[in-house]
Parts: C-alpha cells; structure tokens; sequence
C-alpha cells in the first residue's frame, strides 16, 4: 500500500506523513514502520520470526554471495526504481556466476524527511521484483539519518544463491577464440537516470532496462551446457568496462565490431547529444556472455528467444591472443581504435 491513509496501523505511525528521527531509535515508531510497511511487502517465514538473523537451509551445492550499495537519484525513473535496482542487481550479480539466487538482505539508510508514501512506494516495487526474480527477502535493517545527510534513501542488499554441481562460470575463464555476445541494446539504464535528472527530453521516451536475469541465464546453462565461459552484467562502466575486466583477468585480448554493438536510435541519440559513448553507459538488465565459439549461435537463438533477451541480442567481439589486456574496437568504417578503461563514471549516481 502506497498511500499512508490506507494504511491498517495505530498511531503514531499515521501520524508522520515523513520519515522522523525516531523512526531510526529502535522504539515503537520503529517497531511499526516494520510491522506497517516493510513485513507486509516482504513477508516470509525467515523473515516473519524477526530474529537477529534468519536461519536457512540451502540447497545442495556451492553458495555464492553477493553484496551491493545503490544510492541512485532520483529515486523514481522510467522504467524502475532505487528498489528495482536493489533486488535486481543483487540477483543479477549472482546469477552471473551461474547461481540460482535464493535469498536476500535488504539494509535501509532513509533520511529524516523522506515522505513515507514514497517509501511504502519503493519497498512494494522491491517486494514485486523479489516475487518476479524468485527469492525472498529475509533478514533487513533501517537506520535514520538528519535531514540533508541521504539524498532520501539509500538501500545496502546483500544475496546468497547456490552454483549447481558442474558450473564453473567466472571472468577469468576466456579463452582464444571464443565469441561474445549482448543480450539486448545497451545503455538504457543510464540514459533513462540522465534524462530524468537533468530534464532532458527527447522524442522517443527511454526506459531503463532494469529487470532480473537468472532465468536468462538458466536458459543458456540449459540449452549450451558447458559452453558458457564469462557471465557479466555491465552495470558502471558500461560494457567497455566489463570487457576491460574479462582481458585483464584472463590475459587476452578481444576484438570488438563497433557497427554490431546494438544501440537503440533514442539512446544513440540522446548519447550523441551529450557526448557519451554508449560502450560506457550503464545497463541494468542486459548481460555479457563469452561462450565457445561451436556453440555461439545457438546462445544467440538463446537470447533472442528468451524474454529477457530479445531480438537485438546480438555477436558483438571475439576473444583472440593478440593485444593481451586491451580492447580493440573496428569501426563502421573498417578503422581500428583501442578502448581504453574510463578514468571515472561518465554518469554519477546510476545505481
């Protein structure tokens, strides 16, 4: 329930249109904001018990955790929210190891005045992504912080999943030869934070592509057993990053066709017109895969077939033994230009 008026609570709770110091003090105005906001969105038997930690039995296989801060602004932008991002992304960086995520944390840093229909906002639009990627939250905190010292809120989540017997996924594990692909067009998500922040507006609206990858991924694992090297998501940074990474730890060095990176003709645009190269612009919902060069166009049918992907997935580079370390892009026009790493963010504050 979004609208503090409906909700079912005593007062004083109803009583603060805005998030108070008090919230944060461990007595009753926090005893209710959980009971009144965050247990009815996220609720579970892990969490429900409200022990000082939850206790859960996983799965045969190895664990994989995870843990990640996002104090984007503004809170709301197309396509999502900060708590989209927050359960999305925790369970996008688990699922690029091959784990089914299971399990989250969900630690809330809100800022003395941050209006409380806003926050009952957010944690439902959490709760959704959670029910849509399949985990539970189960463990949480909330701390207040003075006014003017949190830009409203920030989230701190951290995942657990479990790596199925046989999966051995890491960005170390490239190999000569072996092809890349995207799974969709890049740079919605930071473009969609940009345009709202600085009042940009262009002819195509652009959304973030925010959204949960661990069915994606499964599909791949299913369809190209043992063929899947490297999973990444390229968040900060953008794909130029994650490729960067990929060379460095595997000691090679990838080849990348500038013209088949697939870009949408509003991101394109909107990139043009403030200059900033789509390569480094942050996704949220789009993944990297390196996979045996055999059985690359079956995972391009993958990702193309799966909800997640789409029809713009695309074979964008080729891992060689040349130019070890370096990213090596072949322009439209048959040119060649090395990429280097970005010194700092193009874009502050997109997740």
């Amino acid at each position: 329930m979004d609208d503090p008026a409906e909700w079912v609570c005593p007062l004083p709770l109803r009583d603060y249109p805005s998030v108070v110091l008090g919230h944060g003090g461990g007595g009753l105005l926090s005893a209710e904001l959980i009971e009144h906001i965050f247990l009815p969105a996220f609720g579970n038997p892990a969490l429900d018990a409200l022990g000082d930690a939850a206790v859960l039995t996983p799965p045969p296989g190895r664990l994989a955790f995870t843990t990640d801060s996002f104090v984007v602004r503004p809170l709301f932008f197309p396509g999502g929210s900060i708590g989209d991002l927050a359960v999305n992304g925790s369970v996008n960086d688990l699922a690029m190891r091959g784990a089914r995520p299971l399990w989250l944390s969900a630690g809330f840093i809100l800022e003395e005045g941050l209006p409380l229909r806003s926050l009952g906002a957010i944690v439902a639009r959490m709760a959704s992504a959670a029910r849509a990627a399949g985990v539970q939250i189960v463990t949480g905190d909330t701390k207040v912080v003075e006014r003017g010292h949190g830009d409203g809120l920030y989230i701190n989540t951290a995942g657990i999943g479990v790596v199925p017997p046989g999966i051995e996924i890491g960005p170390d594990r490239a190999r000569p030869g072996d092809i890349i692909l995207v799974s969709g067009t890049i740079g919605d998500h930071g473009m969609a934070v940009m345009s709202v922040r600085e009042g940009l507006e262009f002819d195509s609206p652009i959304e973030s592509d925010c959204r949960p990858l661990a069915g994606l991924v499964q599909a791949l694992l299913d369809r190209v057993p043992g063929a899947v090297r490297v999973l990444r998501d390229p968040t900060r940074g953008g794909v130029a990053a994650v490729l960067h990474e990929i060379a460095a730890k595997s000691g090679v060095g990838i080849d990348l066709s500038e013209p088949a990176v697939p870009v949408s003709e509003p991101v394109r645009s909107a990139c043009e017109l403030l200059g900033l190269d789509p390569l480094h612009v942050a996704n949220e919902g789009k993944l990297v895969a390196i996979v045996a060069r055999e059985r690359a166009e079956e995972a391009l049918a993958v990702l193309r077939e799966h909800p997640a992907g789409g029809p713009a997935a695309a074979i964008i580079a080729v891992v060689t033994d040349q130019h070890p370390g370096r990213l090596v892009a072949r322009t439209a026009i048959g040119a060649s230009r090395v990429i280097a790493p970005a010194l700092g963010e193009q874009l502050p504050r997109i997740c």
